[in-house]
């Protein structure tokens, strides 16, 4: 059993992470900011402590770590990840600076692991699977930043000679999942019998299910490469396009009509070719992800049926908005 920390708990892929980790059996503590919302963690919010802080107030942060003494940080609190995220100074602050806290407040605490999470938006565009040492060519605001914090993580990390992994993670799906992202939109709708608006058909990701996630978080943890400071790709290494997403949904749900494909506009990110090179954390740490998209696509639609409280959540993606595509940080 470990004394957890975990930034970002309230967040889609956090809240599934303080999941696996209390079934493992895990004491979990969540840092929290004051207000935040809290609706992924209503079916175990009597199973976790949250602690409010500030990641931006260093002393804040310094209170949290001690109050914790955390074997294990999953550090996955971010700004940015989507298109109504667009303050700079939010950006910086909550993902530089606010890292540069909760790094040293852990610092001085002492620790085993401390798992940042990563974007694979830090290698910008590529025509090809980048590796963990690709050139980084980040084309956003919120893509430089999470490639800032991954240097700082490394640095710190040979210099102290303190575990603190990234992983990079690619386009992350499943239970809790943000209602306007993607797939839970094509989810939310398509129990209707309708389709969201859609992008052009070859745009491409590597969607990942978020339990694959979570086994690595915790793999990397426990595991413990020889490198303080490794990166590592978190995806499928297969590429999907949104045509084949949309077929897989058209075969599960009752959607009536055709995809009107373009009807929402291309973004700078979405592109044909965007897919891990995973063999890395394969070679290094025996990581493998257990799920098709067909599979994962299956598994999360099956948690929308057995959740019907969570229905008025997620009917917000049915909404006449703009879908998110982004496959920028996924958490």
């Amino acid at each position: 059993m470990k004394n957890v920390l975990l930034t970002g708990g309230t967040g889609f892929v956090g809240a599934n992470l303080a999941l696996r980790l209390l079934r493992e059996g895990h004491r979990v503590a969540l840092l929290v900011r004051p207000g935040c919302a809290t609706w992924r963690l209503q079916a175990f919010a009597d199973d976790v402590t949250l602690v409010e802080a500030d990641l931006t107030e260093a002393k804040s942060v310094i209170k949290a770590v001690h109050s914790v003494h955390p074997d294990w940080i999953f550090h996955l609190a971010a700004y940015g990840a989507y298109p109504h995220q667009q303050d700079l100074k939010a950006m910086e602050q909550t993902n530089v600076a606010g890292l540069v806290n909760l790094a040293e407040a852990a610092l001085k605490e002492g620790f085993e692991s401390f798992i940042n999470a990563g974007s694979s938006s830090e290698y910008g565009s590529k025509d090809f699977p980048p590796s963990e040492d690709e050139l980084l060519e980040p084309n956003s605001d919120y893509a430089w930043t999470k490639a800032c914090a991954t240097q700082f993580c490394r640095s710190i990390a040979q210099r102290r000679d303190a575990y603190m992994p990234t992983l990079r993670l690619y386009s992350v799906y499943g239970p809790y999942e943000e209602p306007s992202r993607f797939v839970p939109s094509l989810i939310a709708r398509g129990l209707r019998g309708e389709l969201p608006p859609l992008a052009d058909a070859s745009v491409a990701r590597d969607f990942i299910y978020v339990d694959d996630v979570c086994d690595a978080f915790v793999q990397v943890a426990a595991k413990r490469g020889t490198d303080p400071g490794a990166v590592y790709n978190v995806g499928t290494g297969i590429q999907s396009t949104l045509a084949d997403v949309v077929e897989i949904a058209r075969r599960r749900l009752p959607i009536r009509g055709e995809p009107s494909w373009g009807s929402m506009p291309n973004r700078s990110w979405d592109v044909p070719v965007w897919v891990a090179d995973n063999s890395k954390i394969l070679n290094e740490l025996d990581w493998l992800p257990r799920h098709t998209l067909d599979e994962g696509f299956g598994k999360f639609l099956d948690w929308f049926l057995a959740n019907p409280s969570l229905a008025a959540v997620y009917d917000a993606a049915r909404a006449p908005l703009r879908v998110d595509l982004s496959s920028r940080a996924g958490i």
